[in-house]
């Protein structure tokens, strides 16, 4: 058991296919696979870092990007302290959905922290869109952005530790020294290592 100042629960959102799960294997794991199992519902992961002299706790959770888990998912979104927006430079339907999942999350946590990840970056020869255009939007969000690649590395470890930088940042301007568990809301899900339950099937590449 590992002792923990603050403990933050993250929310990966986006269209199906932009890589959430890869990202979030190759944050809490380390790991990658050119195949990955699409996740239906939720499954999530924990990783703790050190930021300054505080140990930070991260509760990852990775919705399904499919509309028809959207109504299970939601439930996820209250209570969540960091919102990862993540779309496929590959893909420009990606990107075009991200006001949509803004508008969504926004429904259940309007005080998060959020960040935008354009992920696939290592495939610039079909890259679609680009750097700035990521950027134009993350300014228009008023939130940081950064692009990624869950298959080589680029950039995953600093997107969670920027979002929980500001996390804490946030939770020691208000005078809090310490964070409360995370409300589980009873939900029960199979244990599949040290996270939660994936189930599906094999699809595409989630570079």
């Amino acid at each position: 058991f590992i002792f923990s100042d603050f403990l933050f629960k993250l929310v990966l959102i986006g269209d199906s296919g932009v890589g959430k799960s890869c990202l979030l294997l190759r944050f809490a794991d380390d790991s990658f696979t050119d195949s990955y199992i699409t996740t239906i519902g939720v499954d999530f992961r924990f990783r703790t870092i050190k930021i300054d002299d505080k140990i930070i706790k991260l509760q990852i959770w990775d919705t399904a990007g499919q509309e028809r888990f959207r109504t299970i998912t939601s439930a996820y979104y209250r209570g969540a302290d960091g919102v990862v927006l993540v779309y496929d430079t590959t893909s420009t339907s990606s990107f075009d959905h991200i006001d949509e999942w803004v508008t969504e999350v926004n429904r259940y946590t309007t005080d998060s922290t959020k960040i935008l990840i354009g992920n696939k970056c290592d495939l610039t020869s079909q890259k679609m869109v680009d750097f700035a255009t990521g950027q134009k939007k993350a300014q228009e969000l008023q939130v940081d952005f950064m692009e990624s690649s869950a298959k080589n590395s680029t950039n995953v470890e600093e997107c969670f530790v920027n979002i929980a930088r500001k996390l804490l940042e946030k939770k020691l301007k208000n005078g809090e020294t310490s964070s409360k568990p995370i409300n589980s809301q009873n939900i029960y899900l199979n244990q599949h290592g040290d996270g939660g339950l994936i189930s599906g099937v094999l699809s595409s590449c989630c570079k």
